[in-house]
């Protein structure tokens, strides 16, 4: 499934997507660069982050980043603004491994790791980039959270609090950074037809006939849909648009 992009709707902005290598992240900054922007495909994958921008070209630049680290976030923000001069926005779609557990079974370091990756590694990267992004004139911030940060779902302790802390690290954010012109949502997709799915289903086929019935729409989504939503909180049309948790789950969460 493929959306079209609007003419232009990103023209001149920079925008620095972190967890870029593939999936989600990979679908955004193709999504942005066709759109207009420039952007910094940041990834702890320093070699698939630069076959992105290779493939994207000339917008693109690529950067290793290692979200739970302060000197590594730091970098990423650095490098917007010495390629492109300045920031208007910044994504966050950086994910660990998760582990399928119940709160008694999950293992300590597993439980830091998911919380390391999504809730403080989105932290950190704001924490760098929203002073860049002000000082341009504001812009926008988007958290790729997830339906699983509204509703609960069976032993994901882990995912499930991280991306409600996610959801809720936005919302502050956004009551914050209001008057500096930034704005802050998340965005959270239902089932992704991505690599993640493949730890659990042997093709794509199979996730989609196991996962597909518990959406509204009889189906799981193609990245390309969520990178459309992303695209949407990043440009002016969601000028409005602040403080708010975007699902894109195709009813799951109604359900």
């Amino acid at each position: 499934m493929t959306n079209n992009p609007a003419t232009n709707r990103l023209k001149d902005k920079v925008v620095l997507i972190a967890g870029a290598a593939s999936g989600i992240g990979a679908a955004i900054a193709q999504r942005c660069v066709a759109e207009g922007a420039s952007v910094v495909c940041a990834d702890y994958d320093a070699v698939a982050a630069q076959a992105l921008a290779d493939r994207l070209g000339a917008a693109a630049v690529a950067c290793r980043c290692d979200v739970t680290d302060a000197l590594s976030a730091s970098s990423a923000v650095d490098i917007a603004k010495e390629r492109f001069g300045r920031l208007d926005g910044l994504v966050h779609n950086a994910a660990a491994p998760s582990t399928t557990a119940t709160v008694v079974d999950l293992d300590e370091s597993a439980w830091r790791r998911e919380l390391d990756v999504s809730l403080t590694g989105a932290f950190l990267m704001s924490k760098f980039a929203v002073p860049l992004i002000a000082a341009g004139g504001g812009g926008s911030v988007v958290f790729i959270g997830s339906q699983f940060g509204r509703v609960a779902t069976t032993r994901a302790v882990a995912y499930c609090a991280a991306k409600a802390g996610l959801i809720h690290l936005a919302k502050a954010m956004a009551v914050d950074h209001a008057p500096d012109k930034v704005r802050v949502n998340s965005l959270s997709p239902g089932a992704v037809a991505t690599t993640r799915l493949l730890r659990r289903f042997p093709d794509f086929d199979a996730a989609n006939a196991g996962l597909g019935p518990a959406h509204l729409l009889g189906r799981i989504a193609e990245p390309d849909e969520i990178a459309a939503a992303a695209a949407f909180l990043l440009s002016s049309d969601a000028s409005f648009v602040t403080g708010s948790d975007m699902l894109v789950d195709g009813g799951y969460a109604t359900r």
